[in-house]
């Protein structure tokens, strides 16, 4: 399925003038249906201004009360996926400020109990030290001094024995160069002790590896209720529950193939090891 950032952010309003418009033509009134999909006629009437999203339960029952036709439902499936994934462009963060961002993540981790991550290209900031987090925003055409001090308070989640962390790291991601080689063997140095704390667990995924389903982008899963995507541009959250089983399927493919504990903990070392020479 293509996303285009357009279409994102008119779908939540076409959704609901679609269900809306089916409905009148089909005759019936907000109580009728409500009644047939066992719903309060306020949730209905909310779904019809667009002041709530449906699940995609609730807009299968719709459908079905409505006794709508194959492309209609096929319609309507396209934009309830797209009302429950939006785009966050990058630019538009520069905006706000960085660190806004940094609070909106600190939310979802302090919600989240089971919070996976797939990293193919870079460390990231809860496993980052100082050196690296400030070299990784570097780009940035704003003042990061404030986002550098949230990247670093946000590492305060890990020491929550209530969540379960695991995080999936290329070889790549472990060893691109964002710092000069005494501070990329400090870093690494960190990684092999935060894979010592109970509730976290580091995977590695060495070059050779043979997987059939290439590591595309940055990813990660909040429980089984929302998933992340990075892009060069921007990040794309994705709440329906079909986006989110497929990041998980695709999370535990790699999984599969990481290596944990003491057998990466014995590559991380080896690592540090090549930059401290």
């Amino acid at each position: 399925m293509t996303f285009d950032p357009g279409e994102l952010g008119q779908s939540k309003a076409a959704l609901a003038e679609t269900l809306r418009t089916m409905r009148r033509r089909a005759g019936r009134t907000q109580v009728w249906l409500a009644q047939r999909c066992n719903m309060s006629q306020t949730k209905l009437s909310n779904i019809e201004t667009g002041r709530m999203i449906p699940g995609l339960v609730d807009v299968e029952l719709i459908l079905r009360a409505l006794d709508a036709p194959p492309e209609m439902v096929a319609e309507v499936a396209v934009l309830a996926r797209l009302a429950h994934t939006e785009w966050q462009g990058k630019r538009a963060s520069w905006r706000r400020g960085l660190e806004k961002r940094q609070s909106e993540l600190a939310a979802l981790e302090a919600e989240a109990v089971t919070l996976r991550y797939f990293l193919p290209a870079m460390v990231t900031g809860l496993l980052a030290t100082p050196e690296y987090i400030r070299a990784s925003l570097g780009h940035s055409p704003v003042d990061i001094s404030k986002t550098v001090a949230r990247k670093l308070d946000r590492q305060a989640v890990l020491y929550d024995n209530r969540k379960r962390f695991t995080f999936l790291l290329t070889e790549q991601a472990v060893r691109w160069a964002v710092v000069p080689s005494a501070a990329m063997a400090v870093q690494i140095d960190r990684l092999v002790s935060l894979s010592h704390f109970p509730n976290v667990r580091i995977g590695i995924i060495p070059l050779g590896s043979t997987i059939g389903r290439g590591p595309m982008n940055t990813f990660t899963v909040y429980d089984q209720r929302l998933a992340t995507v990075e892009t060069f541009t921007g990040r794309i959250v994705f709440q329906d529950a079909r986006d989110i089983a497929e990041h998980l399927e695709v999370f535990g493919l790699y999984e599969r193939h990481g290596m944990f504990d003491e057998d990466a903990r014995e590559m991380l070392v080896r690592w540090a090891a090549s930059y401290r020479s």
